[in-house]
């Protein structure tokens, strides 16, 4: 199968940067079939909500908090996600999930998570 790790959380105050990043490792030819990779969050007491995506092509979707302030991006050779983000809000506290997606969309695979915490 497909693993996924996750690095970057952290606490940082408001107005501040952080850099995520995921890698997926696992059996070749599964790590092959990916093609979605994206970021989700979830805040406590909220449900787990899409942050921002990147397909194998490089089409990216981010949710409309985040427009202007994330910037997903990926290194194919590495199967390996980002999430830079800039100008942090209180409201960005979360666990973020990295996740990735087959191009059947049959396979779906969720990181451990990582926890950023912003501060005002």
């Amino acid at each position: 199968q497909v693993q996924l790790a996750e690095s970057g959380g952290g606490l940082v105050q408001a107005g501040g940067s952080l850099r995520l990043s995921c890698a997926a490792s696992g059996m070749v030819f599964k790590i092959a079939t990916i093609n979605t990779m994206g970021w989700y969050r979830q805040a406590p007491g909220k449900q787990r909500e899409l942050v921002a995506t990147i397909t194998k092509g490089g089409s990216t979707n981010y949710a409309d908090s985040v427009k202007g302030r994330f910037t997903i991006s990926r290194d194919n050779a590495k199967t390996t996600v980002y999430l830079q983000m800039n100008s942090l809000k209180a409201e960005d506290t979360a666990v973020y999930y990295c996740n990735a997606e087959t191009f059947s969309r049959r396979d779906n695979y969720w990181g451990q998570g990582t926890r950023v915490t912003v501060s005002s």
